[in-house]
């Protein structure tokens, strides 16, 4: 059982810690998320562990007066429950005075906090929380929170905010200046290795993505869910980082793990998803049934987790361009699958209920694949009526038109920073 004391203790050391923030490059989503004050809703940033979520709460706290706060990472809420609420909600105020701004960290290490949300905001606070884990934070305030919250999911630095970590101010002007542009396209060869994880950047220590790795692994996963075949999950996620960007079924995995079903290997992958280390994605057809049944493709939300696996990055350059374009389309909050007849599209994007943007993705268009690459993008513009298609590549910029249908090659690079 815990004591107020120890209350006292930890939100005093916390907003001591609050006191000391140091320069951190601005995230994207902060005018998104600051933008939500003015509604009464709950709001709540998910995302993988050390994306930068805690850092983005303090952005926040820095546009903001009258908070308190409280992380619940610290190993001195071990014993903390939910009938301590109230105890702690009393030092708050202590120590903070009467704050019409909660925000809490990691908070759904705590069973039923939703209740204590909940009754902070019939009392009109309003509240902010993170978590690391999408399943139990829709779990628990699709129960009790329905309609009271506005998400937003946090992941590790765009290539913007990787040129803003590096220092680098670029324009659209940059495209057309020699030196400039050599400047812009080494930064993004870099970014395809290094990935966008905030600390790792700093330390370039690839022990520190280990042990990123280690912790969602045994907090997020085998402890949570008392997994007992913790060999079977470690080889998933290594067949997952270093297959990024190609298609799997359940059943296919299941003998290579070598497990009598193919359920355990689809709970297993969903654990993976659910804290937010790779996404599944969907071929798209109009029948939910045969949707389901067809082959799903994996992505990795930072390329740095793809190097603990092995994974072989100057052979596979392709697959890592494609996994970046797919980040991207998470956070821009598009709804992507990939589409296959003849030929495969990488991309094509719903919106309601059609389907109106398709997007192919290479690393460059040469003789040997252009040809294919072309036709598969062509393929998924018929299917679904689109006079518009985009393939994006390392380099390449051109404009081509087949059969009355107008294709625009891009730079990845340049379609990240939104220069097209």
């Amino acid at each position: 059982m815990i004591i107020k004391e120890t209350l006292r203790q930890v939100v005093t050391q916390q907003k001591h810690e609050n006191t000391l923030i140091e320069e951190t490059v601005k995230r994207n989503v902060l005018d998104g998320i600051l933008k939500w004050f003015n509604d009464n809703r709950i709001i709540i940033l998910t995302g993988l562990r050390r994306s930068g979520k805690s850092t983005l709460l303090k952005q926040v706290m820095k546009e903001k007066k009258g908070w308190c706060y409280v992380n619940f990472e610290d190993e001195r809420f071990i014993e903390f429950r939910s009938q301590d609420f109230e105890m702690l909600n009393e030092a708050l105020v202590e120590i903070y005075g009467n704050s019409r701004i909660y925000f809490f960290d990691e908070i759904q290490n705590i069973d039923k906090f939703e209740t204590f949300v909940r009754r902070l905001q019939d009392q009109g606070k309003k509240v902010v929380i993170t978590g690391s884990n999408a399943s139990l934070l829709s779990k628990e305030l699709g129960t009790r929170l329905t309609g009271r919250y506005k998400s937003f999911e946090v992941y590790p630095f765009s290539f913007s905010e990787y040129l803003r970590f590096r220092n680098i101010s670029p324009s659209k002007d940059w495209l057309y200046l020699t030196g400039k542009k050599v400047i812009l396209l080494k930064a993004f060869e870099k970014y395809m290795i290094e990935g966008g994880l905030p600390e790792y950047l700093k330390n370039k220590d690839k022990e520190y993505v280990r042990t990123v790795y280690e912790n969602i692994l045994y907090r997020d996963i085998i402890a949570r869910y008392s997994i007992k075949m913790q060999k079977v999950i470690k080889e998933l996620f290594n067949i997952f980082a270093t297959n990024i960007s190609s298609q799997f079924t359940y059943n296919s995995l299941k003998k290579v793990l070598g497990v009598s079903n193919a359920i355990t290997v689809k709970e297993y992958a969903s654990y993976l998803g659910n804290s937010y280390l790779f996404f599944e994605l969907q071929r798209f057809d109009f029948s939910m049934r045969r949707q389901l049944n067809f082959p799903k493709k994996i992505y990795v939300v930072d390329p740095a987790f793809s190097l603990l696996g092995g994974f072989n990055f100057s052979a596979n350059k392709g697959r890592v361009l494609e996994n970046l374009v797919f980040i991207e389309l998470k956070r821009r909050n598009m709804e992507p699958y990939y589409y296959s007849d003849k030929n495969e599209c990488d991309f094509v994007l719903k919106n309601g209920s059609k389907i109106n943007a398709a997007i192919q993705v290479c690393y460059s268009l040469d003789r040997n694949n252009r040809e294919r690459e072309i036709g598969g993008l062509i393929g998924a513009m018929e299917k679904f009526r689109l006079n518009k298609g985009l393939i994006l590549t390392m380099e390449q910029e051109e404009e081509i038109t087949v059969k009355g249908k107008k294709i625009r090659v891009l730079p990845v690079s340049k379609w990240l920073l939104g220069f097209d």
